[in-house]
């Protein structure tokens, strides 16, 4: 008989006044007993609405299926079957707006805990490793993939698997891109990132890194080299500001410059590879998963006040609901309907505080969320001595600035000739994830992986 209960198994976690003092993982993940029983909500629907909310197509009532069976390792396996990567999208995905939005349990309570059940299925095989998978035997043909983040991995095991010689261009020290310097480390632990390319490495995945693609050598000296098919996964790298005064004092950061220094250079740590302040007053200004990131690691590094700046209600917020929650739990205070219009400095020319204006919600705007309006005579001041922008990021020009005949967006973002192959405008160059969409999710880049890989292959097999 099914588990009827209206609520998904509490996924345990550790309490918010130890956690926002360390970089531990918040969510300790389900026990066997804990999994079955969360397992034991699932309908197995024969529709299965859920696996069409996923973008990689993972066989969902299957592998709970497996689970409720006590079979963990075999559902590990019919996760890796449609995703390579389950232990890091098990995690970070957003689940609540993917597949569990579609669970029929969701209708009258809550939906069944895909995301939770994944992990521990992913995290269970792990921890108990079988012989390491062996190395198809090639098929004479080198692909370049640049970028180590979910879509050049997605689409560099995919190509992998069917024998392609497969070589990861990574333009930082540390293959995993986003996975390694912009999610906090209490998110997804950097020893999950390197297994899951440990995993790509057995199957005969190259990676070289220190590589930036575009300076150390171009897509087209790429193809000189033998490449004969090229995928861009470079994500989206190159921050966005507000340009409003005061940008330019010491303690104002990226958020990406303020992550990266934390998560990849350890700047947490006594012995960490790069300095980065110790602010007290930290205001974050931006409200998705990234300000959620930042606001957090702040509260971590030892600053006593924390405040997301937001320039819409909480219900507006696009951060996932879990990561505010845990935000809210942290201490991290939430200044709503609030606008920056200029950071304050001292005489050394440091930040001193941010000066805001409060705002209200209009008319719908292009992206179909009311547009926040100025309140005249409404500005106020905040006393900080950091603030870190969090409002988006887009592609870094230099592949495109680089690459003969390869056409960009108003917004940076490669153009596709066919979107439904990811085929850019230069032959034999495809793209996906963030560097043509501009700033998204894990999953939906690790799909374009996937698509990507497909449409290489028929690209030189000449279909």
């Amino acid at each position: 008989m099914p588990n009827m209960s209206l609520t998904k198994v509490p996924m345990p976690e550790d309490a918010p006044e130890i956690r926002n003092k360390n970089f531990e993982e918040v969510a300790l993940g389900y026990t066997e007993e804990q999994a079955k029983e969360e397992a034991d909500r699932c309908l197995n629907c024969k529709t299965r609405p859920c696996v069409n909310g996923c973008p990689v197509g993972v066989p969902i009532p299957e592998f709970i299926s497996l689970i409720k069976a006590g079979d963990f390792i075999g559902a590990a396996k019919k996760i890796k079957e449609m995703n390579l990567l389950p232990a890091i999208c098990g995690r970070v995905c957003p689940q609540e707006s993917q597949c569990e939005k579609y669970c029929v349990r969701g209708i009258k309570g809550e939906s069944v805990g895909i995301g939770r059940l994944e992990r521990f299925a992913a995290d269970y095989l792990l921890a108990h490793p079988e012989e390491t998978a062996e190395k198809p035997k090639s098929n004479g043909h080198k692909v370049a993939i640049v970028g180590s983040g979910p879509s050049g991995l997605s689409c560099a095991g995919e190509l992998a698997r069917q024998g392609y010689e497969v070589t990861v261009f990574e333009a930082l020290h540390k293959a995993g891109g986003v996975l390694v310097y912009g999610i906090p480390q209490f998110r997804l632990p950097k020893e999950i990132v390197q297994q899951e390319i440990d995993n790509l490495k057995a199957l005969g995945v190259t990676f070289e890194t220190n590589f930036v693609v575009g300076k150390t050598a171009t897509v087209d000296e790429l193809f000189e080299e033998g490449f004969e098919a090229i995928f861009v996964g470079s994500g989206a790298g190159l921050p966005s500001f507000m340009k409003i005064p005061g940008e330019e004092f010491s303690g104002v950061y990226s958020a990406n410059e303020f992550l990266t220094r934390i998560n990849l250079m350890k700047a947490y740590k006594a012995d960490g590879e790069t300095p980065i302040m110790k602010p007290k007053k930290v205001a974050v200004v931006g409200g998705g998963n990234v300000a959620m990131d930042a606001a957090r690691c702040a509260k971590r590094i030892g600053a006593d006040e924390v405040t997301i700046v937001y320039r819409r209600t909480e219900k507006e917020l696009p951060a996932r609901l879990e990561e505010i929650h845990h935000a809210k739990e942290e201490g991290i205070n939430f200044q709503m309907l609030v606008s920056p219009v200029e950071i304050l400095g001292d005489e050394n020319g440091w930040v001193k505080g941010i000066r805001c204006q409060r705002m209200e919600l209009g008319e719908p705007d292009a992206s179909g969320r009311c547009r926040p309006v100025p309140v005249e005579g409404s500005e106020f001041d905040m006393d900080m001595d950091c603030v870190v922008m969090a409002i988006g990021n887009s592609p870094n020009p230099l592949i495109s600035q680089t690459t003969k005949g390869l056409e960009t967006n108003k917004k940076g973002c490669l153009v596709l000739t066919d979107e439904d192959a990811l085929a850019t405008t230069r032959e034999g160059v495809f793209a996906g994830g963030d560097a043509v969409t501009g700033a998204a999710t894990v999953i939906l880049a690790m799909g374009a992986g996937k698509t990507a890989a497909k449409s290489i292959d028929q690209y030189i097999q000449g279909k």
